[in-house]
């Protein structure tokens, strides 16, 4: 049964009374789709127990994306501790299997960890255990980045084991990718390497656990907001300095509005275009992050904003 809190933001008194009952001896976990407020829940709650701010989006890792990632503030990293943000440069890879790496390396810390973000393998993982897989060369990569960026999707699709198939998100080309990868250079598929995963950093009794919900149309409007106060902060000056490093696949230039935003730069689009293709390509993230909470956090408890 999926447990359920009312936190609305028209109603304080509930996200105090929610706040006031976090345990400090266990860690925090908090989920939702972007722009539901996680990185302002996780700073109340860091303030109010005296903890530290990790990271849980493979988008804020990069340093190159502040802005367009909608990373904390300088003035929130200057309330509270956050870490595991805008660590990796570009040109380098980073897995789960990182990021889970770095946050184990935490744990022994004295402050309470409240980690939050909107990468549902990330918090699945921490909480379910990942499979230790072999690394992946370099040159498979850069065949599976080729192929995707010819179109290759469902070529690739059908070129997976029928087990990994059944249990993908096929609407995912980073996930398919990294499937047909390990099938490549490992020949076995991806389902085989994830039956045999080890025990959790976290096991699932041992966090307190929330996914927070927004209505589906007052997101969408929280949405279109925020993309527009990324413009005014500087969104366009952030991709346009990194177009001289452009490298069409690689990882740190899936950050939602990049691609966008780069079109217009070089005459593709209008900005207001631009931004239209953004906020819907945000909206079809979130979309998608709400489905692998649904399906993947079913045990966790669902917070109303």
């Amino acid at each position: 049964m999926i447990n359920t809190a009312s936190a609305a933001s028209d109603d304080p008194s509930r996200i105090e009374r929610l706040v006031a009952a976090i345990d400090p001896s266990r860690p925090v976990l908090i989920a939702g789709p972007t722009a539901s407020g996680k990185s302002a829940m996780a700073l109340r709650i860091a303030r109010a127990i005296g903890g530290v701010v990790v990271n849980a989006d493979a988008l804020q890792v990069w340093s190159c994306w502040r802005v367009l990632t909608a990373r904390p503030s300088t003035e929130d990293e200057a309330a509270a501790p956050h870490l595991l943000y805008g660590h990796i440069a570009p040109g380098r890879s980073y897995s789960v299997g990182d990021w889970l790496a770095e946050v184990a390396a935490l744990l022994d810390r004295s402050r309470p960890l409240v980690i939050a973000g909107g990468t549902g393998l990330y918090l699945s993982a921490l909480t379910s255990g990942l499979a230790v897989i072999p690394p992946v060369p370099a040159e498979i990569r850069a065949k599976g980045d080729a192929w995707l960026a010819r179109g290759g999707l469902e070529e690739m699709i059908e070129a997976l084991d029928a087990r990994t198939r059944a249990g993908l998100d096929l609407r995912n080309p980073a996930r398919v990718q990294r499937a047909w990868e390990v099938l490549s250079a490992t020949g076995r598929g991806l389902a085989d390497w994830q039956a045999e995963t080890p025990p959790p950093l976290i096991p699932a009794g041992g966090a307190q656990r929330f996914v927070l919900q927004t209505d589906r149309d007052r997101l969408a409007r929280r949405i279109a907001a925020r993309f527009d106060t990324m413009l005014q902060r500087g969104a366009l000056d952030e991709v346009r300095q990194m177009l001289p490093l452009w490298q069409t696949g690689a990882q740190w230039t899936r950050a939602i509005g990049a691609a966008e935003l780069k079109g217009h730069l070089e005459g593709h689009a209008t900005l207001a275009e631009a931004t239209e293709r953004a906020v819907i390509s945000t909206r079809q993230y979130a979309k998608s992050q709400r489905i692998w909470f649904r399906n993947r956090m079913r045990n966790w408890t669902i917070v109303h904003v």
